[in-house]
């Protein structure tokens, strides 16, 4: 498969940070891009190149109109973790592709899913969602490509971050220090996603993507450290103090859902959950993921330490 083809993409998520992502590298490259979103316009981010769809996950006919002349199709589920509204989400997905007749699709997990079954909400919808996707789309001659990204390096350079590394040299983040986690920024993971639409091999596989270094917490302030040109120290967020701060943002449900894998890290279940794979995916996607110190020198963060001034 040939990324000098041009694309019809449907994204679902593309209103959020990682679809949004993928979109803006997929119309950088000239490749169409449409999107379904329950916003209204004056709430819809700024996606140069790509046609919003009103409809709804939920409604099999608003997904089949997302899907109508799509060749492809990038997929991120929402901050969902009900079990039968992400079922319903995935099967109209699913048909809808089938419909189409797209040539692949690229699910994005938004995490990385553990061998066995668990009670974190949010492993077992988007394993779910797999399930569903793959079962559904088996004999239809549509590709499924499943990516599972570890933890997004854009968590950090947020309001909820930003200001204290750029006035205390505070990382704070609710993994404990000794999980070695391969951080991954969201241009990185769409570029994974592009690849993964795009090239040959990968039909049928489920990637562990991440970046090019797994870091404990103390070697990725060290690495904060480096990018940002002054001392960085790491502090191991409690996940109930995170979730009640997420709650405040996105509401408890979802916040419970997020939450959910910080509470299993923490209790010390599948310390290597969130590590590198030795470069396999990388490899297979051709992919190299910026180290992370370059990721931090490449980032405004004067506009925190502006903020913080601002403020003062």
């Amino acid at each position: 498969m040939s990324d000098q083809i041009s694309m019809r993409v449907a994204v679902v998520g593309a209103t959020g940070f990682q679809g949004g992502a993928v979109a803006r590298l997929l119309a950088e490259r000239n490749h169409r891009v449409r999107t379904l979103t329950r916003k209204p316009d004056s709430e819809r981010p700024e996606l140069d190149g790509a046609a919003f769809i009103a409809g709804d996950l939920a409604n099999p006919d608003d997904v089949r109109h997302l899907f109508e002349g799509a060749t492809h199709a990038s997929v991120v589920m929402p901050l969902v973790y009900d079990t039968e509204t992400v079922r319903t989400y995935a099967q109209n997905i699913a048909d809808a592709a089938r419909g189409a007749g797209v040539r692949r699709v690229v699910y994005n997990a938004n995490t990385r899913v553990p061998e066995a079954s668990t009670n974190v909400a949010a492993f077992e919808t988007r394993r779910l969602a797999e399930t569903v996707l793959r079962e559904s789309l088996r004999g239809s001659g549509v590709e499924l490509v499943v990516v599972r990204p570890p933890v997004y390096l854009d968590n950090l350079f947020s309001p909820w971050n930003g200001p204290a590394l750029a006035r205390d040299g505070v990382l704070a983040y609710p993994l404990p220090a000794d999980i070695r986690t391969a951080w991954i920024s969201h241009r990185d993971l769409a570029e994974a996603v592009y690849a993964a639409l795009t090239v040959d091999g990968v039909a049928g596989r489920t990637l562990d993507i991440g970046g090019s270094q797994s870091l404990t917490g103390d070697e990725l302030a060290d690495a904060f450290a480096q990018g940002l040109g002054r001392d960085v120290h790491y502090v191991a967020l409690p996940p109930h103090v995170f979730e009640e701060g997420l709650a405040k943002v996105i509401g408890p449900e979802g916040a419970a859902g997020v939450a959910g894998i910080y509470h299993y890290m923490a209790s010390g279940a599948g310390p290597e959950l969130m590590a590198g794979d030795d470069g396999s995916s990388a490899e297979a996607l051709s992919v190299k993921p910026a180290p992370v110190d370059e990721w931090v020198a490449r980032q405004p963060w004067q506009i925190w330490s502006d903020d913080v001034a601002a403020a003062s």
